[in-house]
């Protein structure tokens, strides 16, 4: 599985090709398409410091963050024409706003041709996300192999991917969704689950110490 990351993401997004999108692919036309754009433009922002506030200027890319579910939703159909492209190279895929996952079934005793056609994949996500003013952040990009403790022993000599140029070394544990999960042979999520606890205890443990006073 090979986690992308889109850097400023929302922040890069063409209104016009945004709106075209809806209508030659979801079907959104007419007065659906008006209340979009109204949404979309006629914006402005400025910088504050202080007492000190920088020029007004017009919000002319980009999606509002007022709304925690219609942004990710947005941005999901700005990135659609990226599954066909995914699903081109014989890989499935999840998105959720900027995070997209691509799932590659490989051969145990022949790993080559999959991680070919994963680079061959990537480097073509890549090139379609410059061409929609997006950039992947090599940062935050992220892989890891699941199967059963003989194919992972079988995969112990794929270190790294070469992913949209740059080499991706492989990990134990994954941000999926912005939730950490450890992917092991069994997939056990005993590291999520850790870490849950830990920040329940953190939370609870003062409120223990509280004592109620009349």
């Amino acid at each position: 599985m090979v986690s992308l990351d889109i850097s400023a993401a929302f922040d890069t997004i063409d209104h016009d090709v945004l709106l075209g999108r809806f209508g030659s692919e979801f079907g959104v036309v007419d007065a659906a398409t008006s209340w979009l754009r109204s949404y979309l433009t006629d914006r402005q922002q400025y910088v504050k410091v202080g007492e000190h506030l920088s020029a007004v200027t017009q919000c002319l890319y980009g999606i509002p963050w007022i709304s925690p579910l219609l942004g990710p939703l947005l941005f999901t159909a700005y990135v659609s024409p990226i599954r066909d492209l995914i699903e081109s190279f014989g890989f499935s895929c999840h998105q959720f706003g900027d995070d997209t996952q691509l799932f590659v079934i490989m051969n145990a005793s022949d790993f080559a041709p999959a991680l070919d056609s994963l680079a061959r994949c990537l480097a073509a996500v890549r090139s379609w996300f410059l061409c929609s003013g997006l950039q992947l952040n090599p940062d935050k990009l992220g892989v890891v192999i699941i199967g059963t403790s003989h194919q992972l022993r079988s995969a112990t000599s794929i270190l790294s991917i070469n992913a949209a140029g740059s080499r991706l070394p492989v990990s134990d544990k994954l941000m999926s969704f912005s939730i950490m999960f450890e992917f092991d042979s069994s997939l056990w999520f005993d590291y999520h689950t850790s870490n849950v606890a830990r920040a329940c205890k953190i939370t609870l443990e003062p409120l223990a110490t509280c004592v109620l006073v009349d």
